[in-house]
């Protein structure tokens, strides 16, 4: 009888057997792609942010590019006013126009922001924003507490919606000067890109704005240097607590064409992708996150290839994910839960 259950249960637990090393050569392979993702990321965010900050000529003479290429915005936050910028801020122009006596409306910026949200999203901050490459390289850097959130992480991520709204629209619009003309007021108070790619750099070569530079410009610098210092323990707290350009743009992360998508005839929910992430999204509940900056970690991660990046984004896929091939079946798509903020 003993023989007989053994021959009854060899198979089965052969089978259970290869199921596990299957698993495990998965994470293997996955923890290799996921490096070579990383890598290529870093790529792209490198000569993203050499091509549309690379005028050198700018940041050796302290002057700020004023040819044609200014006309046009860039998907990223960038400076106007970096000596290295060819194209211009789409938070700072459209604040530009929200401000002007002239003008109340803007169908290019307007338009320019839709399209490039509807395309991919918060794929933008991910791999083409050059303040979000300045996070990633401060928090590589090694011999220091790693945390996975702020404490009150689950309300300071409305924050950024409160100043898209308050900063970026209303008070642009509202609080002007004696001949009607408003301030673009994140770019005044709060963006600290501007302060490291524009602001810095100018006060630094030039003796003149260093006599003028005063107490607004010190509060600038402040700001700057405590998201540094976050930014080493905490994994791109500007992307989730303040920016409004990633508050807008992921208000299109359930539609966008680069979008998440989980296989639930895959997915165990064994937790890895959420691990793995960076901004903490549980990916197997929240694939249409706004949070979702679309790295491509989980997707690399994820020990059964149950995750997946559709449109613009299946470079990732090439770039080192396994074992998505051929995963049919049902698939949740980021398009549900448009009201996900997590």
């Amino acid at each position: 009888m003993r023989t007989s259950d053994q021959g009854r249960q060899g198979p089965a637990a052969m089978q259970n057997g290869a199921g596990r090393r299957q698993t495990e050569n998965n994470r293997s392979a996955g923890r290799g792609g996921k490096k070579k993702g990383n890598r290529l990321r870093l790529f792209v965010q490198l000569c993203f942010t050499a091509l549309t900050n690379g005028y050198a000529a700018g940041f050796a003479n302290t002057t700020i590019y004023a040819g044609d290429l200014k006309h046009f915005c860039v998907p990223g936050l960038s400076c106007y006013s970096c000596p290295g910028a060819f194209g211009a801020c789409p938070l700072g122009s459209l604040q530009a126009v929200l401000g002007s006596r002239n003008f109340n409306f803007s169908f290019y910026i307007v338009g320019f922001l839709m399209a490039v949200g509807a395309l991919m999203g918060r794929f933008v901050c991910g791999w083409l924003c050059p303040f979000g490459l300045v996070q990633d390289l401060l928090y590589r850097i090694p011999f220091v507490k790693k945390f996975r959130r702020l404490p009150g992480d689950r309300w300071l991520r409305y924050l950024k919606y409160v100043i898209l709204v308050g900063f970026v629209i209303v008070l642009p619009m509202t609080v002007v000067d004696i001949i009607g003309q408003g301030s673009p007021w994140f770019c005044k108070y709060i963006c600290p890109s501007g302060t490291l790619m524009a602001g810095i750099p100018l006060v630094a070569g030039d003796p003149g704005l260093q006599e003028a530079a005063g107490g607004l410009f010190l509060w600038k610098v402040a700001v700057l240097a405590v998201l540094v210092l976050l930014s080493v323990v905490v994994y791109r707290p500007f992307c989730r607590y303040l920016c409004p350009l990633g508050a807008m743009y992921g208000v299109f992360n359930p539609v966008s064409l680069c979008r998440l998508q989980v296989d639930r005839e895959i997915c165990t929910k064994c937790g890895v992708c959420q691990k793995t992430c960076g901004m903490d999204i549980p990916v197997w509940e929240k694939p249409a996150s706004m949070e979702c900056i679309r790295c491509g970690d989980c997707v690399k991660a994820c020990p059964h290839g149950a995750i997946r990046l559709t449109g613009p984004a299946d470079l990732i896929r090439r770039g080192g994910a396994v074992g998505n091939a051929g995963t049919g079946g049902a698939v949740e798509s980021s398009a549900g839960s448009v009201g996900d903020r997590h």
